[in-house]
């Protein structure tokens, strides 16, 4: 709990989009449409860097028909990035809240890239929903 109150600055410095795909027509407005979500953490020692992948599948008839995933690459000042590693066995911990906030950072950037790949398209009414990542991140996380 008291690693949650340690301020860590970072920077964000690099957005990627991973996947986009558009597969078949719009779905009919009667489809019952499901929403996949999928989310990782990734690691760089070197560079201090942190990587958060957020990917989301919007499905209809178990088929998938709009599918994206993008992920944000943060810097951790140095001084801050001693404070997340465990001397033992070198592995990182994001504490829970600072975790749910890089993801937070991630998800919308994911919306706003969906937003524009589908802008000008009937595929543009589907958005990614508002979430509360913070129910999300469970625990601290935890990077070898």
């Amino acid at each position: 709990m008291a690693n949650d109150l340690i301020p860590i600055r970072f920077s964000l410095i690099k957005v990627n989009t991973e996947q986009f795909a558009v597969v078949g027509d719009v779905p009919k407005k009667e489809d019952i449409i499901n929403f996949s979500t999928n989310f990782n953490f990734g690691l760089n020692k070197e560079l201090k860097q942190i990587g958060v992948f957020a990917k989301f599948g919007f499905v209809n008839s178990n088929v998938p028909f709009l599918i994206i995933e993008a992920s944000c690459h943060f810097r951790i000042v140095e001084e801050d990035w001693t404070k997340l590693v465990n001397e033992e066995d070198s592995s990182i911990k994001l504490p829970k809240d600072f975790a749910s906030h890089l993801l937070m950072i991630t998800v919308g950037t994911v919306r706003g890239i969906l937003h524009s790949k589908t802008e000008n398209t009937p595929f543009n009414i589907y958005n990614i929903p508002l979430l509360n990542v913070a129910d999300m991140v469970k625990s601290d996380i935890i990077l070898n």
